[in-house]
């Protein structure tokens, strides 16, 4: 079973995923991860790098760069690359093979509209604005940016894939949101 998350920046996709994975016994891919990999990689041809996952761990070419992917930098460049439709190409395919096999609970962007739009459960988590610019620590005007570049190069990042649960994350607390995602997972098990 798959259950895809999506929604736009700061809207709880990561933490929530992270959760439900661990709530419903599945593994967690966070494609997000990947792409900051490849903005890390630099001008390397993304189609040449071995992102990989060992638990929590994001390892790029074996090595470790979890904490190195995280920075403001990195996850700037990150919406950059994503934006190339050869990086995307690339990194759907790897992401398609990740989730062939298995439970997974998979958070994107576009995971229920183009990695796996036959995903058996759609979750989109959006929140408003300013509490997504909160929960990052950036202006709104940031947020709005980021939301401007992530549209388009073929994706719809600010609305839900057809067949998606819309959950507004905005007021609620983390339990409160991923209880929601688990039980339409269980639902749909059952």
């Amino acid at each position: 079973m798959l259950v895809a998350i999506d929604g736009p920046a700061g809207a709880g996709k990561s933490t929530v995923a992270r959760a439900v994975a661990g709530a419903l016994g599945f593994t967690y891919l966070d494609t997000g991860a990947m792409y900051r990999a490849v903005a890390l990689a630099g001008d390397r041809d993304p189609a040449g790098l071995d992102i990989a996952f060992d638990g929590d761990r994001v390892l790029l070419d074996g090595e470790d760069v979890s904490e190195a992917i995280r920075t403001p930098e990195v996850a700037q460049e990150a919406s950059r690359r994503a934006a190339d439709p050869a990086v995307r190409e690339v990194l759907v395919a790897k992401q398609r093979a990740l989730i062939a096999g298995g439970d997974y609970v998979a958070e994107g962007r576009d995971i229920a509209t183009v990695v796996a739009p036959d995903a058996e459960v759609k979750v989109f988590l959006t929140a408003d604005p300013a509490e997504r610019a909160r929960r990052r620590g950036v202006p709104v005007d940031d947020v709005n940016e980021r939301d401007a570049r992530d549209q388009g190069h073929g994706r719809t990042t600010l609305e839900p894939a057809p067949g998606a649960t819309p959950v507004d994350t905005t007021g609620l607390t983390i339990d409160e949101v991923v209880a929601k995602v688990v039980d339409l997972a269980r639902a749909v098990r059952s």
